[in-house]
């Protein structure tokens, strides 16, 4: 320690045994800063789960805190060697366990969607006159595809029906949500007849929280089945109007060259980053930043500039959209401060670590929360207001010019920056299938079907400090693509991505034979970055326009497609993965796993939802053992569609898309 404070945190009060970061993470840019934490005496996540051992009983859910005659902890090894003291089973106990991951993940995007769903409103009400609908035929599309009359009406008036039909998405009783309309025809008769169709988002969470209490329901098959029913309210009720929305307000993502890591960071300049969910923050940053006003006064500082960077899914929203660098994933943030370079960090909801504000104290960072619904204690809060939308950042840009003006921290910025392209929505996928006009699904079902491409892998998430950072998304996806399997990410995982240089057309290299074909003749990466973890819903409409351009079966669980979280570390991960799994995919998750092998529940999970005609989950913490399990039920997805070997074909042309459209 020299010039940056006292710490609040030091690594050598708690006794800690020497940590090789090596181990910990496959970045180099996070590894630097790690060493330099650790040399100016301070700890990070990574040092934290070095030395808080994850509970055995707790991490396989064979624990019980339902209610208050226990906890009730019971043997993972013998699992039905005894009971709780209601009499619960190791299956009832995890199945209740299971069921509120998925209504707190549920609920965080739901809300989240609400959220914009609100001020989606209020733009179109004229209360909000800052933001503006920047997509108006984004918006027609959505508005017919459930059914909403367009032709020849105003924007308003289908905007004011748009906005009535979605928030039947959260409080409606009874019926189906809007956004059923887009599931394939032969999927929602599946989950008709299963009784799992989400009528309302609040509902369903409310009725999982309900069945999961101490006393009500004790079936380890009828929680799973509301577990279901809860997951696909988020992924085809919440988190799709949340990502909807947002295109309207803010634009639909097309691909942009844009830069992630540390790098980026500019020690000339006042740097301020933007951590968190909800794009409303960044999009107020992105205007107040380029305000005349607030250049002046950076420049009075002696700043060059304002430098705005993202992180987490807030970055990853931007990164797409405007092209703005991300500075890094989930548990590269303390090692981003240890650089010194940050001025000011802005947050709002979910993934925002608690020790973030003590971390900032000790490098002089300026920290804000800005949401009324995350409050930190320690921190400053500014509070975002949406018809004020410049006020917050203004004030965030007032702070972070004065820290710069007064910078005290030794300033170490790691000099990696890398660069792929960014933004690949579902509707430009579609377009560059076929353009403006012939924009379609049918070459990339063509170029399946004759075996150029093997299938397609959702590989998306978190990061852990549990396992090494990036790591297993990295390698996984080489594999992944090595074998012809075209990767579509979201969240943390495709900053792992992006910092590996995946994302470049260039790596098509590292792609196997076909599908490098395809990659170099469309002029696309052989991994494609979708947006944030919200927008997993990209993912679930990109499969409904597979099954509706044909040759790959009738339904979503008929797909040759896989998905994996090999990092993930949150409840709503948990939601994703079931709501992937009841809409037909084999999903595949990392670290750990809340079942204990052997149990009913483990094995429902496991293979019967299959069973039943749903995907199914699975669970290795091997990259390579991982892309090879994916691969073998892609590969058993065209042995049951009769595609088992390579047809050799040319490529879709542009005369084969008129002929079969014709």
């Amino acid at each position: 320690m020299s010039d940056e404070k006292k710490p609040v945190s030091i690594v050598e009060e708690k006794k800690a045994k020497k940590i090789d970061f090596r181990e910990m993470t496959s970045c180099p840019s996070t590894l630097q800063m790690l060493k330099k934490l650790e040399a100016d005496g301070h700890e990070s996540m990574f040092n934290r789960a070095a030395e808080m051992k994850p509970c055995p009983i707790g991490a396989e859910s064979a624990c019980c805190k339902h209610c208050f005659m226990g906890p009730c902890r019971l043997n993972s090894r013998d699992p039905y060697a005894r009971v709780g003291v209601c009499g619960a089973t190791i299956d009832t106990i995890a199945a209740r366990n299971f069921a509120r991951n998925v209504a707190a993940g549920g609920a965080a995007h739901t809300d989240h969607g609400m959220a914009m769903l609100d001020i989606f409103r209020e733009v179109v009400n004229g209360r909000i006159s800052h933001f503006k609908i920047q997509d108006e035929k984004k918006l027609i599309n959505v508005a017919q595809s459930i059914g909403i009359t367009t032709e020849g009406r105003p924007i308003k008036d289908i905007a004011n029906d748009l906005y009535s039909e979605l928030e039947r998405t959260y409080t409606q009783v009874e019926g189906e949500i809007p956004f059923a309309k887009r599931v394939p025809p032969k999927t929602l008769e599946v989950w008709r007849k299963a009784g799992i169709v989400p009528r309302g988002a609040m509902r369903e969470i409310m009725e999982l929280m309900h069945r999961s209490h101490m006393g009500v329901d004790q079936d380890y098959n009828n929680i799973v089945k509301q577990c279901s029913r809860t997951a696909l309210a988020d992924g085809w009720g919440g988190s799709m109007v949340a990502t909807e929305i947002s295109d309207i307000l803010f634009g639909t993502p097309s691909p942009k060259v844009a830069g992630v890591n540390m790098g980026f960071l500019k020690e000339d300049q006042v740097n301020i980053m933007i951590h968190g969910h909800e794009p409303l923050l960044f999009e107020g940053m992105i205007a107040a930043s380029t305000e005349p006003a607030n250049l002046e006064k950076a420049k009075a500082s002696g700043a060059k500039g304002i430098n705005l960077l993202g992180m987490c899914c807030s970055g990853a929203e931007v990164l797409g959209r405007h092209g703005i660098p991300h500075a890094g994933n989930f548990v590269s943030a303390e090692p981003i401060i240890a650089t010194g370079a940050v001025d000011a960090m802005g947050v709002d909801v979910q993934c925002i670590m608690q020790a973030l504000p003590k971390i900032a104290e000790c490098y002089g960072t300026k920290f804000f929360t800005t949401n009324p619904r995350a409050r930190i204690e320690g921190a400053v809060h500014i509070e975002f207001h949406e018809n004020d939308p410049l006020g917050a950042p203004n004030q965030i840009i007032d702070l972070a010019i004065e820290r710069f003006a007064n910078r005290t921290a030794r300033i170490v910025i790691p000099q990696r920056q890398d660069w792929g392209v960014h933004g690949f929505s579902s509707e430009y996928v579609t377009y560059m299938l076929g353009g403006e006009f012939r924009g379609s699904y049918v070459p990339l079902n063509d170029n399946i079907i004759n075996g150029r491409i093997r299938g397609v892998a959702g590989v998306v998430g978190c990061t852990n400090p549990r396992v090494k950072q990036d790591y297993l998304h990295v390698e996984l996806v080489k594999e992944l693509i090595k074998n012809n399997v075209l990767v579509v990410q979201t969240g943390c995982s495709q900053i792992a991505l992006a910092k590996a240089g995946l994302m470049k057309p260039d790596a098509a290299v590292l792609a196997g034979e076909g599908l490098q074909e395809v990659c170099e003749t469309v002029g696309i990466p052989p991994v494609l970055s979708l947006g944030s973890c919200v927008d997993n819903s990209r993912i679930l409409i990109a499969c409904s326009e597979m099954v509706r351009a044909g040759g790959l079966g009738d339904k979503l669980s008929d797909l040759p497609v896989a998905g994996c979280a090999p990092e993930y570390m949150s409840e709503k991960a948990i939601c994703i993965g079931q709501y992937f799994v009841a809409s037909g995919v084999y999903t595949i998750f990392g670290v750990t796993f809340p079942t204990v092998e052997g149990t009913k529940f483990h094995d429902l999970l496991f293979n019967g939802l299959e069973e039943q005609g749903f995907g199914k989950w699975g669970f290795s913490n091997d990259p390579i053992e991982m892309a090879h399990m994916m691969i073998e039920h892609i590969d058993k997805k065209r042995a049951a569609l009769g595609l088992s070997g390579p047809r050799e074909r040319k490529l879709f042309s542009m005369e084969d898309r008129r002929a079969a459209e014709g």
